[in-house]
């Protein structure tokens, strides 16, 4: 265990030869971080992961031995020595000789104004300023070691054993700081990757892409100052350390996602293929920076178990580990190629309701045929118009009109986004084939969510809806039968592009089940 005067005696000025103002103590989940004047002590805590295990003291002075000699690689001039820490003959502890209780690796202090994340924050690091710090990455990527015990890593299965054990070891926070369906979805969507894409996995190890990296690069762990200094990698497990390079891109450009800086991960990673040459970094992209997220979610969320933070520190781990596996979550959840979806089906079986509960899991705009109708036709959307079926604003040529500009709008939103949904009844079979294949000729996917429920589910929403007054549609109960007659059976979608869901059932899990459906999962 660590010393139980440990944190109390580092954290005086007086501990310390070089007698500093004051002493700052930061926690992490497996460290203290005495930050000492201009030196920074940094203690392993006596704590066992499973993946880390620093329970003795001989294992924390191999991995303070291991911390220095790792660090050196990308930050020389910041790791500065190994120090025991030692209990003197009056019980007190000191720096130095005596009964040796515990190690500290000692480090220059970087200068906090110009870490990357705070320079970021301030506006002071253009995009393009991402090229130096790509650059420094892919030199030190090309140098590291590789072959051997090295490779093993990059296999397979260590991949399906690493992402494993992030499951195993996140089972018990469903509910806390993960939901149940997205832990399910993550899980499955994973294992349906590495299955897909072993070929490439079996190429990156042939062609040396796997290397000791750092392990741990992120925005907080880069400093630009004299140079750029990366410090502060993972020395506690090969495993997490040894790997594709891909995925370190992928680590840094999954942070700046998380931090609110899309664009800089997008400049990183575009200046990082061009630095390392490496092209197959786009196919790997979102699965380890999906990956880098779960593992900085399940991280975040082993402070819940924490004994030496306080509550309000573990609320503040629940929202950030809860954010984290969101961040996860959005990476395999958006397509994989761009995607146009159809949410068809009659009047008053939900389908808007649906659309909107899809969109951001997939990360897609809606474009709502009854909106476009009214828009095109300079009519308010709040302004209801009660026609006969087939009649004035809804007759066959006004229709075909709407559903062809709602096409147009969702193609040109395709342009920039990864999917789109259109959100309309698509009651003909030529709609549906113009749909697909609109998407065939821009090379995106189609697929089509046809909403279905009881009609007694049907009439009371639609009564409610003309009643309330303050929805888009102009659908009617007494409208339904005469739609219902028009509509063509959707019997011409393969099944892999097409899914029927009843919506009496709840939205979210009708939208997971599509999304599902999207990932090749069911």
């Amino acid at each position: 265990m660590t010393h139980p005067q440990l944190v109390e005696a580092m954290s005086k000025p007086d501990f310390y030869p070089h007698r500093p103002a004051s002493v700052e103590l930061v926690q992490t989940h497996i460290s203290f971080v005495f930050i000492a004047g201009e030196r920074v002590y940094k203690v392993k805590k006596a704590v066992d992961f499973g993946f880390l295990d620093f329970t003795t003291l001989e294992k924390r002075k191999h991995y303070c031995e291991e911390e220095l000699r790792l660090n050196r690689r990308l930050a020389p001039e910041a790791y500065l020595e190994i120090v025991a820490i030692a209990e003197d003959a009056a019980g007190g502890l000191r720096l130095g000789t005596g009964r040796i209780v515990d190690y500290a690796v000692v480090m220059k202090k970087l200068p906090l104004e110009r870490m990357l994340k705070k320079l970021l924050a301030e506006g002071k690091v253009p995009p393009e300023a991402m090229d130096a710090v790509a650059a420094k990455v892919a030199a030190f990527h090309a140098a590291a070691e590789t072959g051997g015990e090295i490779d093993e890593m990059g296999s397979i299965e260590t991949i399906r054993y690493n992402h494993d054990e992030n499951f195993e070891q996140t089972a018990k926070y469903v509910g806390r700081t993960i939901s149940r369906n997205r832990y399910a979805f993550l899980r499955d969507w994973v294992h349906r990757f590495l299955e897909k894409e072993q070929p490439l996995f079996e190429n990156r190890v042939a062609d040396h892409r796997i290397r000791d990296c750092h392990g741990d690069l992120h925005a907080e762990h880069i400093c630009l100052s004299d140079g750029i200094v990366i410090f502060d990698c993972i020395e506690f497990n090969k495993r997490f350390r040894f790997g594709d390079v891909a995925a370190e891109a992928a680590f840094l450009a999954m942070d700046l996602d998380y931090n609110g800086y899309p664009g800089h991960a997008r400049a990183f990673v575009e200046a990082y293929v061009r630095h390392s040459g490496d092209g197959d970094v786009w196919r790997l992209l979102d699965f380890y920076r999906c990956y880098y997220a779960y593992v900085r979610g399940k991280v975040t969320s082993f402070r819940l178990d924490d004994p030496h933070i306080g509550s309000a520190q573990r609320d503040d781990a629940a929202r950030a580990g809860s954010q984290y596996f969101d961040l996860a979550f959005s990476y395999a959840a958006r397509p994989a190629k761009k995607t146009l979806i159809l949410v068809a089906g009659l009047m008053g079986t939900g389908k808007s309701v649906l659309a909107r509960a899809l969109a951001p899991l997939v990360g897609a705009d809606i474009v709502q045929t009854d909106a476009v109708r009214k828009e095109m036709l300079r009519i308010p959307s709040s302004e209801h118009r009660y026609e006969g079926f087939g009649e004035g604003i809804y007759s066959a040529d006004v229709s075909r009109r709407t559903y062809a500009r709602a096409l147009e709008i969702a193609m040109e939103t395709l342009k920039t986004a990864g999917a789109a949904i259109v959100d309309g009844s698509y009651k003909s079979r030529h709609e549906r084939a113009q749909a697909f294949e609109a998407a065939r000729r821009a090379g995106a996917e189609a697929f089509l969510v046809e909403c279905t429920c009881p009609e007694a589910v049907v009439e009371a929403r639609l009564r409610a809806r003309e009643s309330d007054g303050g929805d888009v549609s102009d659908g009617r109960w007494e409208l339904f039968q005469a739609q219902r007659g028009a509509f063509e059976t959707i019997d011409e979608i393969p099944r892999e592009s097409r899914l029927v869901v009843d919506t009496s059932l709840d939205a979210g899990e009708n939208a997971f089940a599509a999304l599902r459906r999207l990932s090749g999962l069911g």
